[in-house]
């Protein structure tokens, strides 16, 4: 009985020492990546419906971020879309209907997935939207589970994932089910970038809807 209680004890050990790195790396991201530019795979998964399989999206582009709070998510296939924050709007623009929406970004960012990568200062900030708590090891990566504190938010759960410190998988599950699953490719890469390159302008004869 000692013996099986002594490696009960020793696997709880050393599964939160797995674990926890998770939370290090998120932190260590925040606080150490001030800039990044990566490609993106995403894949959309909708709940099936009865006695149909579930449907699933794919799209590649390219994401941007510049702490504190500007990001630029680029969709190039299968359609072009923008996702632009530039610290004080929130731009989407849907190239194909030529529509553009505006928002306070300041209303729109805080149980978002781009506040846990792009937003934050620190664990404390995200710690007034979201609860995180560690998760066990998958697909090879250290996952943060991140679970948004309003009820309003759209959104179930956000695990972000770490390969050692660079941050290569994102998995979003909202209020309908619908998973999207985001993995990136060179997101710690040391870059350049300046708020000039989140600055966006509405195209000329875009219908502009102001939130």
């Amino acid at each position: 009985m000692k013996k099986i209680l002594l490696a009960t004890l020793l696997i709880a050990g050393l599964a939160t020492s797995t674990w926890a790195a998770g939370l290090d790396s998120l932190e260590k991201f925040i606080k150490s990546v001030r800039a990044g530019r990566a490609e993106f795979v995403q894949i959309v998964t909708a709940p099936a419906k009865e006695g149909q399989t579930a449907r699933t999206k794919k799209s590649t582009g390219t994401f941007e971020f510049l702490r504190p709070g500007r990001f630029k998510f680029v969709y190039k296939k299968p359609f072009e879309n923008y996702i632009v924050a530039d610290g004080q709007t929130l731009w989407l623009y849907d190239v194909d209907l030529n529509q553009v929406s505006a928002r306070k970004q300041s209303q729109a960012l805080g149980s978002t997935p781009a506040a846990l990568i792009a937003s934050a200062s620190d664990l404390a900030s995200l710690r007034a939207d979201f609860v995180l708590t560690e998760a066990p090891d998958a697909e090879g990566l250290e996952w943060v589970l991140a679970t948004p504190k309003a009820k309003d938010s759209g959104l179930q759960t956000v695990r972000v994932g770490f390969k050692g410190d660079e941050l290569v998988a994102l998995d979003i599950l909202d209020s309908f089910g619908q998973l999207s699953t985001m993995r990136f490719q060179g997101l710690n890469a040391p870059v350049s970038l300046d708020a000039a390159a989140f600055q966006f302008k509405p195209p000329a004869g875009a219908d502009l809807i102001r939130q």
